[in-house]
């Protein structure tokens, strides 16, 4: 059927043409059959206002033809029981060795999300003991600021302690003095 389908669609390209140039020479239409090939009839239906109009008759496949474009099927040998055999071992070696496969592909998987895992686990340790060790030379460095502060305040007081005795003594001097 494929082959007729194949010569129909050749014909027809041939019909065009050929029916283009008979109809510069033959303007009036045929009611007569136009063409007549091995496996289609082709006849004129009166001319439409958009161009011409064909029939196309197909004939039955004929055994003649069958028997020509048919290929003969290759000889069946026969197959025997240890041809079946290694052919299942085949097939069993063969799925045993794609179960091998993807059981190797899901171990690498698993590993390499234990890796991700441990290497996520080490790096949010070493963040808590960065953070930590920030902290506490914060810590440490504010406790410093708050202990030179207190000293210096300290010292301050002892300054205005010593100036205000020294004060002290002078006016018991001047008191002494006047006295």
């Amino acid at each position: 059927m494929a082959k007729t389908a194949t010569a129909y669609k050749e014909k027809m390209k041939e019909l065009s043409v050929l029916s283009l140039i008979c109809s510069c020479f033959y303007p009036e239409t045929h009611n007569k059959l136009l063409g007549q090939f091995e496996d289609m009839e082709v006849k004129p239906i009166n001319k439409r206002a958009s161009g011409q109009a064909f029939e196309v008759i197909l004939k039955p496949p004929s055994p003649v033809s069958d028997a020509v474009h048919s290929l003969p099927s290759p000889p069946k040998r026969d197959i025997s029981l240890e041809d079946i055999q290694n052919k299942l071992e085949a097939a069993e070696e063969r799925r045993r060795s794609q179960e091998a496969h993807v059981l190797r592909a899901l171990a690498e998987k698993r590993e390499h999300e234990r890796e991700v895992m441990m290497k996520a686990v080490e790096e949010n340790n070493n963040f808590s003991k960065m953070a930590e060790e920030k902290l506490q030379m914060k810590m440490d460095q504010i406790k410093e600021n708050r202990e030179a502060y207190l000293a210096a305040i300290m010292e301050r007081l002892q300054e205005k302690e010593r100036r205000a005795e020294v004060v002290r003594r002078n006016k018991e001097l001047r008191e002494e003095l006047t006295a």
